[in-house]
């Protein structure tokens, strides 16, 4: 694994305290209305800097990134946050249910070298998901306006043995957090500075040589490439440039707290779209059953399917008529063919069976003219069915599009570790690691 050094991280309250007020989810999972509610809690709000307009899906007008940029200076100024002087690690641990059970997902914000993704000698930074263009030219224009990384980017080492992992957890149990924040979402953040070098060395020495593997940043950690590159393209740039260095929180593959949420698709926007239609366009690629028309039992549906010795099961919902169906591949590995290049990892897994087989073989040719559908991206079957009804949820897709929903089981935490040393991507949102990590208790000042 590359290096990990400790860096003079911009902070509210300096760095102690309780912080809900101050803090907030990433600038990509926020609709304009939680903006809003976030900045009503308090005007100096992080999201007041990470969300310069709604949605990010692409480059907004350079009068938000200033005024982004303004309100980070006269926080600074007025000394809502400010700079350490002492360079530190920051030991994180998140505490959160779901479904009934209590996890506790521990890790360590720190900097890595900023360095293109691949494998390297001592350990690379290695990608999982394709990414999108809008949003990297976005976050992009505020990190050129505001000179700073607002948010970290999360990254898994493999930590077969777990010593990371203990390391971190050893800080957590030896005294109260510095740091505390409630977002009033069911998860608490408790935030641990780290400033003695011994320690330091410690849990870097516990990843040499290790991969880091981005779970959640993939356009956060490509910005950070970019600008880096446009300051080099600018003139001289000395070795020590904190552009060089780029902030992630780590976390351990063996952590017990380490959860895998699904992460759904909202297809719409098809021209000769139909329930009626898409059964016939799929003849001999799925088999499609009806089952229970109820969305919130589509795990159970998903599960007895699967049972059945069906690979690939996944749920179906038509928005207008309020059907629901289970689907399953017709062949097994049926991307091989058109995919022989790719590991059987990648092409079993179910994101990329929706994209290469559902949208580019039923649905784009058949449904649309060929033209692009219209994508969101759901967590929960709740935000999809809200997504049906023309919701802004944070999720894409916009207004009044949906038509079809494909409902899946999470991605497993192997499929991701096979993929990414195979040096090969996923789809776009093949993940989702939960909970998201708060941005604003730590930043990272790029001046």
């Amino acid at each position: 694994m590359p290096a990990t050094y400790p860096f003079c991280a911009v902070q509210y309250n300096q760095g102690k305290g309780d912080v809900s007020t101050l803090v907030a989810p990433p600038y990509d999972v926020l609709s304009a209305e939680e903006k809003a509610r976030y900045l009503s809690k308090s005007p100096s709000n992080i999201v007041a800097v990470d969300l310069p307009h709604v949605p990010p899906k692409e480059l907004g007008p350079q009068s938000a990134y200033d005024a982004a940029a303004e309100a980070l200076n006269a926080m600074l100024g007025n000394g809502t946050m400010t700079r350490a002087g002492t360079p530190a690690i920051f030991a994180y641990r998140q505490t959160f249910t779901v479904e009934g059970t209590e996890y506790q997902r521990t890790g360590m914000a720190c900097t890595l070298d900023t360095v293109p993704f691949g494998p390297r000698d001592g350990g690379g930074i290695l990608p999982h998901e394709q990414t999108f263009s809008g949003p990297k030219e976005d976050r992009k224009a505020l990190m050129h306006a505001t000179a700073a990384q607002l948010s970290p980017i999360f990254g898994l080492c493999p930590d077969d043995k777990g010593e990371a992992t203990k390391v971190v957890h050893t800080i957590c149990n030896s005294r109260p957090a510095d740091m505390t924040a409630d977002l009033g979402d069911g998860v608490t953040h408790e935030v641990w500075t780290v400033d003695n070098k011994a320690e330091i060395d410690v849990y870097n020495d516990a990843l040499k040589g290790q991969d880091v593997f981005i779970a959640d940043g993939h356009h956060r950690y490509n910005t950070a490439l970019n600008y880096l590159q446009s300051l080099e393209e600018a003139g001289d740039l000395p070795p020590d440039h904190p552009a060089r260095k780029t902030m992630f929180v780590l976390v351990g593959m063996s952590d017990p707290g380490l959860y895998i949420g699904p992460t759904h698709r909202v297809l719409g926007g098809m021209a000769d779209y139909s329930i009626d239609a898409f059964q016939k366009a799929a003849e001999g690629i799925l088999v499609i059953e009806p089952c229970d028309n109820d969305p919130e039992k589509f795990d159970h549906e998903i599960e007895h399917w699967a049972a059945k010795g069906n690979e690939n099961v996944m749920g179906l919902m038509d928005f207008e008529t309020g059907l629901c169906f289970v689907c399953y591949p017709a062949t097994p590995d049926p991307l091989e063919d058109a995919h022989p290049d790719k590991p059987k990892a990648w092409r079993t897994l179910d994101v990329a069976i929706i994209q290469h087989l559902i949208v580019e073989e039923i649905c784009e040719p058949a449904l649309n003219g060929a033209q692009p559908v219209k994508w969101a991206f759901p967590h929960t079957i709740k935000e999809t069915v809200g997504i049906g009804r023309g919701e802004e949820t944070g999720a894409g897709g916009g207004n009044g599009f949906a038509q079809l929903a494909v409902i899946v089981k999470p991605t497993p935490m192997n499929a991701v570790r096979d993929i990414s040393h195979a040096n090969e991507l996923m789809p776009q949102k093949s993940t989702f690691f939960f909970p998201k990590l708060a941005t604003g208790l730590f930043v990272n000042p790029l001046s």
